[in-house]
């Protein structure tokens, strides 16, 4: 399996009925158009001692929705400009439950894979019995446990793709990481929570792979 990364360099994720109350408190279930007692219930049915992430669906609250969401030393986070087609970057290659919720089990920020490119990086989660997180479950995450994101210590969600018209894959690929406030982000951004994207094929040492051990829904 892969090396520990962010499930030892931070606190555990709060339990699936706290996730719950910061959910409905930031008003993901008025997104997502999901009752605030159905998460709460939802919540209840994860197994006790487990480390999971509860996530809505990317059909019931996509990412351009959750990016705001995001807080870091007092700035809300943002999607780049040159992403207006962030929300068709769907899961790809990754089974995730066709259920209004679910939950990611074992959620790993993947640092030993800095420096290596999406197109490394995949098999390599593969071989080690991993997926990739898609996007909205990178950012599922960081809304539940803003430390996993760092300077120099941020991640790809690979999981996540967008397939042309032609049926080629775009070699655009998406990572959460935090603004230096410069070009088109701005100086008050700086600090900010990040959705912007990489190519498939470059490296980048300070952001590493972001995966699951599994998901499960109901």
């Amino acid at each position: 399996m892969p090396d520990a990364s962010a499930a030892d360099s931070v606190h555990p994720l709060p339990s699936p009925a706290a996730q719950a109350e910061r959910l409905i408190e930031l008003g993901v279930h008025e997104i997502a158009g999901i009752p605030a007692e159905d998460i709460r219930a939802f919540a209840g049915t994860a197994d006790r001692g487990r480390d999971v992430l509860l996530a809505v669906h990317p059909d019931r609250a996509p990412a351009s929705a959750l990016a705001p969401l995001l807080l870091r030393d007092g700035k809300p986070g943002f999607v780049v400009v040159d992403m207006p087609d962030v929300d068709r970057f769907a899961p790809t290659a990754v089974e995730i439950p066709d259920a209004p919720l679910y939950f990611v089990a074992g959620p790993d920020r993947g640092d030993h894979l800095a420096n290596w490119s999406p197109e490394e990086a995949l098999p390599a989660l593969t071989k080690d019995g991993c997926t990739p997180l898609v996007l909205t479950e990178g950012i599922h995450w960081v809304l539940q446990q803003p430390a996993v994101l760092e300077r120099n210590l941020c991640f790809m969600t690979i999981g996540s793709r967008l397939r042309k018209a032609n049926g080629a894959l775009d070699a655009r690929t998406p990572a959460i990481w935090i603004s230096n406030g410069t070009g088109r982000d701005g100086r008050e951004r700086r600090n900010a929570p990040k959705v912007g994207w990489c190519w498939w094929g470059n490296r980048h040492t300070w952001l590493g792979f972001a995966s699951a051990a599994g998901r499960e829904g109901q």
